[in-house]
């Protein structure tokens, strides 16, 4: 069985493609780790499961979004994030850029 290696980290600033959204990733599943209904609802364009995912916090927006890494892109903009979840997870370094506040197992 192969192991996909996550191609984003928990702090980067990502651009969904499909959903033109950008936000910031605060954990990474390494493959799918939702169940089968809300994939069926949520996946529409049917990304593989059994590579990484990604919880993002959405910006301008109060919601987490669950993505495959197929759908994303690094987002180059230096912009900051605006979602209030953010204060409670990360910490800002200036320039669109996060780290977590504190060591992840």
């Amino acid at each position: 069985m192969k192991i996909n290696r996550a191609e984003f980290n928990i702090g980067q600033v990502i651009y969904h493609r499909h959903y033109n959204f950008r936000g910031v990733i605060v954990d990474v599943d390494p493959e799918f780790d939702g169940d089968d209904e809300w994939y069926e609802q949520h996946a529409k364009n049917e990304p593989p499961k059994n590579q990484p995912w990604y919880h993002v916090l959405v910006d301008d927006d109060s919601v987490m979004a669950y993505v495959s890494q197929q759908n994303i892109c690094s987002d180059q903009s230096d912009m900051e994030v605006n979602n209030p979840m953010i204060a409670d997870m990360l910490t800002t370094t200036g320039n669109g850029q996060y780290q977590t506040m504190r060591t992840l197992n």
